[in-house]
């Protein structure tokens, strides 16, 4: 196989820019009309609350919950399509649906919103789905996602009571998000990106008699290279190099 599986094209960029504009987008609208969407998030063990499920990941409370959520948003997908590119809209599809879920089965009596459980859907995928495929490519990958983002491991937890903590984070829906990338790491199958180079004598069909350099070899295994009819001198009878001179005029020397 090739060394290089990844190819880029556009939808590396217009799949995250899609889902940031559209962010964006629902935020100014529900900003300028007031139209208190965020009303429509998750609420825990509740039919009505469901819907959240869908709608949270797109809904945010103010300019510096969606502010802190657009660039890592639009980093991890573009890694995730580029890297990943068949598995990539349903890492996307089924995260938004299985974190929302959890999180609407073990999430406080709260409503939950933000793009915060799929970052961390997507976060703990290219971590963990890099060392189950082996591949140096994607192991560096996993390297740098835990260099960027693996400060992010603190808030699965539930908050302490102290002082300029933020006791408002659904550390239920980033816990939620971590737990289903990592089920996608192992569930979603990948290309073999090790497999065992294989060589033209190690084909089951291989022909010694076809081969070139086995030609030079005798029937008992010992080297007998055959003469090439190329470096034949016909007057000498035996194989010099042939080198020939091209002369042009036009040529100076200095």
């Amino acid at each position: 196989m090739t060394d290089s599986p990844f190819k880029f094209s556009p939808s590396v960029w217009l799949v995250p820019t899609f889902l940031v504009v559209f962010m964006w987008g629902i935020f100014l609208i529900d900003q300028f009309f007031n139209l208190h969407l965020n009303n429509h998030g998750i609420c825990p063990r509740t039919f009505l609350g469901l819907q959240g499920v869908l709608f949270s990941p797109f809904l945010h409370d103010n300019f510096s919950h969606i502010a802190n959520n657009s660039i890592p948003i639009f980093v991890l997908t573009m890694a995730t399509v580029y890297f990943y590119r068949n598995l990539s809209l349903k890492v996307l599809f089924y995260g938004i649906l299985l974190s929302g879920i959890f999180t609407w089965i073990i999430g406080r009596n709260a409503i939950h919103i933000g793009a915060s459980s799929l970052i961390y859907v997507l976060v703990s995928f290219l971590f963990f789905k890099g060392f189950v495929t082996k591949y140096y490519r994607l192991m560096a990958l996993s390297f740098t996602i835990i260099l960027v983002y693996g400060g992010m491991i603190w808030f699965v937890f539930p908050q302490p009571q102290i002082s300029g903590v933020n006791q408002n984070i659904s550390w239920e829906g980033h816990l939620s998000g971590l737990l289903v990338g990592f089920i996608f790491a192992y569930y979603f199958k990948t290309p073999n990106y090790v497999a065992t180079t294989v060589y033209d004598w190690q084909q089951p069909n291989f022909n010694p008699n076809d081969d070139s350099f086995m030609q030079h070899f005798d029937e008992n295994g010992n080297f007998a290279p055959k003469p090439n009819p190329d470096l034949i001198d016909d007057e000498i009878g035996f194989e010099i190099p042939k080198i020939v001179y091209h002369f042009n005029p036009n040529s100076q020397i200095e």
